[in-house]
């Protein structure tokens, strides 16, 4: 199974390119999964109507068959999710809620808050993973949100894990012995001891979202129309997704003019994508590059899905484990460690970096991400850093107080 994320700059297609992707794969006998939170139903334009009933593809996550056999579509119904939720919350907490005196909310009286896509979207993606591993899916096709707010996505799970385990450490529970007895004298549950458990469950959710968009059969592909607006975009993408360790597996390049148009304007600007498809292959040349034609209007239905993807090159869904951060042992030549950290196309002004306990704070552009350190940098201290050809190397001299004495 794989999982494909598929994201860009805003307006470069997305769902677009996601739907055919779908649609390439379910026609070489895939069975395959495509999910999209747009609201309006995009998805149902570009595949057509549905070619059967709704089903329960994963618990919790329904989705109908449209275009092909093995192509399923769901829709993710963030507003409906909110409210579920939180419904569900007043229920597991209404004996603390009424110790309160809080009033319980009823569903229809809940409007959705900004941010509940983004948890229902994650929600979706560790379903339909699921639904994947047990064998129903070989892919799943998900359209995420335009790239900066995609990465903001993707790096919840392992942010809100973080700040959980630090406001709500379980080794620092007060009383925890002492918990049970005083909830059975007092008639209710502890407000201490219900707290924990929530944050336990949200944990092990967050945890499952978290493995998905790690795993080593999860990656991107970057969907952009090659050009000045979207050159910049692209470039810092890239980079925060780097910062993230989540894989680019291929960027496509789409609605290409043909090169031999006989108009002028056309041919000028065939020539300026020609010119951003070059530089971006050379900052990427590791990146396979699907290019996709402009139809001169905007596809509408299956057919003409096929006919955006020409050379059938969307179908083909690279994928390979993803590149850890490396540490070089430089202690016998220079005495120190070297943690190297791939940035491609970053500059010097794009990064900074703190070290704070035995965490890294690190920025690269308009991104940060906090990592904790390997256990054999722990023990030592930041001494300098370098970028050099795409690659953040960070070197790390070992404290002699922390660090084993060599003969």
């Amino acid at each position: 199974m794989h999982t494909l994320l598929i994201t860009g700059p805003g307006g470069a297609g997305r769902t677009t390119v996601a739907a055919a992707t779908a649609l390439a794969a379910a026609r070489r006998g895939r069975r395959v999964l495509v999910l999209s939170g747009d609201p309006g139903d995009p998805l149902g334009t570009l595949l057509g109507p549905a070619l059967g009933e709704a089903a329960e593809v994963a618990p919790g996550l329904t989705a109908v068959p449209v275009a092909a056999d093995g192509l399923w579509a769901a829709r993710i119904d963030s507003a409906d999710e909110f409210r579920a939720e939180l419904v569900t919350l007043q229920e597991r907490g209404s004996t603390v809620l009424g110790m309160l005196g809080a009033r319980p909310l009823g569903a229809e009286e809940l409007t959705e808050l900004p941010g509940a896509e983004q948890f229902a979207l994650l929600r979706a993606l560790r379903r339909a993973a699921g639904a994947a591993r047990a064998g129903a899916f070989d892919l799943v096709v998900v359209d995420m949100p335009p790239v900066h707010q995609a990465i903001a996505t993707l790096a919840l799970p392992a942010q809100l894990r973080r700040y959980l385990a630090r406001l709500l450490p379980a080794q620092r529970q007060a009383a925890r012995a002492l918990r049970p007895v005083l909830a059975q004298l007092a008639g209710v549950p502890m407000p201490a001891q219900w707290l924990y458990e929530a944050a336990a469950r949200w944990d092990e959710e967050l945890a499952g979202v978290q493995a998905v968009v790690e795993a080593d059969t999860t990656s991107v592909r970057m969907v952009a129309e090659p050009g000045p607006g979207a050159d910049g975009v692209l470039r810092l993408g890239m980079l925060g997704l780097a910062l993230h360790e989540l894989p680019v597996g291929s960027v496509v390049a789409n609605r290409l003019v043909p090169r031999d148009a006989a108009d002028p304007w056309l041919a000028g600007l065939a020539a300026q994508q020609d010119k951003y498809v070059t530089t971006w292959a050379g900052a990427h040349p590791d990146v396979a590059r699907p290019g996709l034609d402009h139809l001169g209007a905007d596809p509408r239905g299956p057919r003409d899905l096929a006919a955006l993807d020409a050379q059938g090159e969307l179908a083909d869904v690279p994928s390979g484990p993803r590149r850890a951060w490396a540490i070089e042992d430089r202690l016998a030549e220079d005495g120190v460690l070297v943690w190297a950290v791939p940035l491609p196309g970053a500059t010097k002004g794009d990064l900074d970096l703190v070290r704070r306990g035995d965490e890294l704070l690190l920025t690269a552009g308009p991104f940060r991400r906090i990592v904790s350190l390997p256990s054999a940098l722990r023990r030592c201290t930041v001494s300098g850093a370098g970028l050099h050809e795409g690659t953040l190397r960070i070197r790390f001299t070992p404290d002699p107080g922390q660090w084993p004495l060599t003969p």
